[in-house]
């Protein structure tokens, strides 16, 4: 049932292109319960790839600062605690301490101009527009 419901996180003009957003959410996972979900997105002009905010070397959040998810070039995602890089459109770890393995995709579909996470189930107790991380720290 999960893949038939896409949820709107933001819109695709929220995200500049070649830039990266963090979002906090909340996922059912199979026995119904809630679970916090980190995920960000990365827009490359009208295409965005998802990922979980998460390494693969040692689990810890990828962004070195709020919303910053890109090396200083624009051009790889970077680890902010090891530096490792990790290609935008795969998520494949190119160079660091996890060479070879991969960031977990999200799901993700534009719609009607909106960023949407698909194939999951959020907890849907606040409107969609809470979801979208855009407020400043």
């Amino acid at each position: 049932m999960a893949a038939d419901i896409a949820y709107a996180i933001c819109a695709l003009s929220d995200i500049p292109s070649q830039k990266a957003r963090g979002f906090q959410l909340v996922r059912l996972d199979e026995a119904g319960k809630e679970v916090p979900w980190s995920i960000f997105v990365v827009r490359w002009g009208r295409q965005v790839f998802g990922y979980a905010n998460r390494c693969p070397h040692d689990g810890v959040k990828l962004d070195w600062e709020r919303n910053q998810f890109l090396d200083p070039n624009g051009v790889r995602i970077m680890c902010g605690k090891h530096g490792a890089l990790f290609e935008l459109g795969t998520g494949m770890c190119l160079e660091g301490p996890c060479k070879g393995r991969a960031l977990t995709p999200v799901a993700l579909e534009v719609l009607d101009g909106d960023i949407c996470v698909t194939g999951v189930t959020l907890a849907e107790d606040e409107p969609a527009a809470s979801f979208c991380d855009d407020e400043e720290a």
